[in-house]
């Protein structure tokens, strides 16, 4: 099939799966296509990349950044605001329980003061801002659930079928290749094969889980047409996934599915405080083993793998070597600037991240940044522990745990603690909001338990219900 034959009929399909999606919500706002915007940019390429002006990866470059780049994402960042303020969004209460994010943000804008790069800190600041504002859209949605659903779907509608397509009819524009060994890697509509692998990472546990959540009503014609697409999908996600090669993305796929189905599991249920302490456990007696005995070096040599981890303990003493403020660190964004970099491309090569996320946030931000970031990511379990509920199809704690669960691993080998996909599903996962009054009530739910007040809407006192209690009693209700 020609080239550019392949591509429109990618695009007619890719508008009618859009139009006839099976789980498709006609409930959804259309703010929603903001946030899929802004990630699918995120999860592929910049503007500028896709228009074909990449441009040569050099220092100057890299602290120039793009003029296109910049107006896109500022579009977008002055709509996502637009949006909260037509919400009325409570911004007094988002601070009261997003406490450690606030601080890890405002620490991070402070770090321009003494950053070598103050400029280019600043706007990276703001530019990254827009990741938590576009989160904010999602989440502030009247059905919070959909909404992550929505884009979640669409999200991957958009990206996975399009790397097919790349490597399939444009493999020119879907390789990369290494400036060392000069072996070729798939890419597809990314730019990296980690990219790749993220994207088939976040992709899989989305329909592992939206599959383990529909599964009850699999006899119902609309979850049978649901499935179908689901499994279509997995089966891309699986052959993408294989191509790219990125050894940490099959593995934490691979805990990620396991973490969805011991959540739905009538076991994990029914143990369901043995499974929460077991997660944050395993990770520490993974922490305790990895460095203290070498775990990941054996492992890797093991199963026939570099036990370098792909000269990663390389790159970890090039940017240790550097001696950055233990306390305070470079500034934001800043350490892969300047003379650093030139230092670091000597020793390690052409690398722009250290590859481990908790190393990355230190170089940047210091021992203060971390802690920050750690009492962010507890504090983020605590939202996910407290919604949990007995009804999956009403929660999205199933996903969130199994985000929160593979972030935490995915970061040892991997910088994901900045910008990116999963950075922005670990925001899904943590960040807590004031919950909307429910604007509209399921059909199933009686006219006798909905407190229809003529307009559609519950009583005034359902703004005094928690998240958790109004979704557990919209599962009790019998139709």
């Amino acid at each position: 099939m020609p080239p550019i034959l392949a591509l429109l009929l990618w695009f007619v399909l890719l508008v009618a799966l859009l139009w006839f999606d099976p789980a498709k919500d006609k409930r959804t706002s259309a703010a929603l296509w903001i946030p899929l915007t802004w990630m699918f940019f995120l999860g592929t390429r910049l503007p500028s990349q896709w228009i074909g002006s990449q441009g040569s990866i050099n220092a100057q470059a890299l602290e120039e950044g793009n003029p296109l780049d910049r107006t896109v994402f500022f579009a977008l960042i002055l709509i996502s605001i637009a949006i909260l303020l037509a919400r009325s969004f409570n911004w007094g209460a988002f601070i009261a329980k997003n406490l450690f994010l606030i601080a890890f943000l405002t620490f991070a804008m402070l770090s321009v003061a003494w950053s070598d790069f103050p400029l280019v800190a600043a706007k990276r600041w703001v530019r990254d801002l827009g990741s938590y504002l576009v989160i904010l859209v999602v989440l502030s949605d009247p059905r919070p659930v959909e909404a992550v659903r929505t884009v979640m779907r669409r999200l991957c509608y958009l990206l996975i079928p399009l790397c097919v397509l790349m490597i399939k009819y444009f493999p020119e524009a879907a390789k990369s290749y290494d400036p060392w060994s000069g072996v070729a890697q798939y890419v597809g509509a990314t730019t990296s094969k980690n990219m790749l692998g993220v994207a088939c990472l976040l992709g899989g546990i989305y329909f592992v889980w939206d599959t383990a959540s529909r599964w009850s009503t699999r006899k119902d014609k609309r979850a049978k047409r649901v499935l179908f697409v689901n499994f279509a999908f997995i089966a891309m996600l699986l052959w993408l996934l294989a191509l790219s090669n990125s050894a940490t993305s099959k593995v934490c796929l691979v805990l990620g599915a396991m973490v969805v189905l011991v959540a739905h599991s009538a076991w994990g249920k029914r143990h369901s405080t043995l499974v929460k302490v077991a997660l944050p456990s395993a990770f520490c007696l993974y922490l305790i083993l990895a460095f203290g005995f070498d775990l990941n070096g054996q492992f890797a040599s093991k199963v026939g793998r570099d036990p370098t981890l792909t000269d990663r303990t390389l790159i970890w003493n090039a940017v240790l070597s550097q001696h950055t403020n233990p306390l305070l660190g470079t500034g934001y964004e800043t350490f892969w600037l300047g003379p650093r970099l030139d230092r670091v491309w000597a020793i390690a090569g052409h690398v722009n991240e250290a590859h481990n996320g908790y190393l990355e946030v230190y170089l940047n931000l210091g021992y203060i940044g971390l802690g920050l970031l750690v009492g962010m990511l507890l504090t983020g379990y605590r939202k996910i522990k407290n919604t949990a509920t007995s009804s999956p199809t009403l929660s999205l704690a199933p996903f969130n745990l199994a985000v929160w669960s593979v972030m935490l691993f995915y970061n040892i080998t991997e910088a994901a603690f900045r910008s990116g996909l999963m950075w922005m599903a670990i925001l899904i996962a943590t960040v807590e909001i004031a919950v909307p009054e429910i604007t509209e009530i399921p059909a199933t739910v009686p006219p006798t338990l909905r407190g229809f007040n003529g307009r559609n809407r519950f009583s005034g006192r359902s703004k005094a219900h928690d998240t958790a209690r109004e979704l557990k009693f919209l599962s009790r209700a019998k139709p």
